[in-house]
């Protein structure tokens, strides 16, 4: 039995109604945090530090500016979701399914994106720093003008990936076919030292 059927019991996602963070139903949160967004009555920005939306569907949920620092998300369906602006440092999102998320601006330094199907996602100027990417299924997204300094990609699909506008010093991209990645101009990935004449 994997971590997710222990999670879930076998039975797939978490519905929002039936996950409570500090005494509240996630559906509630959401409905409030969307009032807030649209600057209605009764709207509260979701504070979602350190909750446990493992394995939550959270499918075209707007979370816009909302904090998700150290939350746990492994597993999450996120697909189409919106997280601009949004505060997920440290957050944990091993294997979570982001397709099509707009992360424009988010704050993801030092969260755990390894084995997450990430394809198609906005990056756009966010901020990556020491964020874990091994494994991850990144193909056509958009990390222009994202900082991503001390990133891990070891593993990664990076096919079709945009990295345009974006500083690559110190990042890890060991074992990525860079081949269709659009790269910044001018980059040349190091030369790894050739050992084998050495005694």
């Amino acid at each position: 039995m994997g971590l997710f059927d222990v999670i879930t019991g076998g039975k797939g996602l978490r519905n929002p109604k039936r996950i409570r963070h500090q005494g509240k139903r996630l559906s509630e949160i959401l409905e409030a945090h969307k009032n807030h967004f649209r600057g209605e009555a009764g709207g509260k920005r979701a504070d979602l530090r350190e909750a446990d939306l493992r394995m939550a569907d959270l499918r075209h949920a707007n979370l816009t500016g909302a904090i998700l620092e150290g939350a746990k998300l492994e597993g999450a369906d996120l697909k189409q979701a919106k997280l601009t602006h949004a505060n997920l440092s440290g957050a944990r999102l091993r294997g979570a399914d982001l397709r099509n998320t707009d992360m424009t601006e988010a704050d993801l330094h030092g969260a755990d994106l390894s084995e997450a199907q990430a394809s198609g996602v906005e990056f756009f100027r966010c901020d990556l720093s020491n964020a874990d990417f091994r494994r991850a299924n990144l193909r056509n997204a958009n990390f222009r003008s994202a900082n991503i300094k001390g990133a891990q990609f070891a593993g990664a699909d990076m096919g079709v990936t945009i990295l345009r506008e974006t500083n690559l010093e110190e990042v890890d991209l060991s074992g990525v076919d860079l081949t269709t990645t659009l790269l910044p101009k001018g980059y040349t990935r190091p030369v790894k030292p050739d050992t084998t004449h050495q005694s």
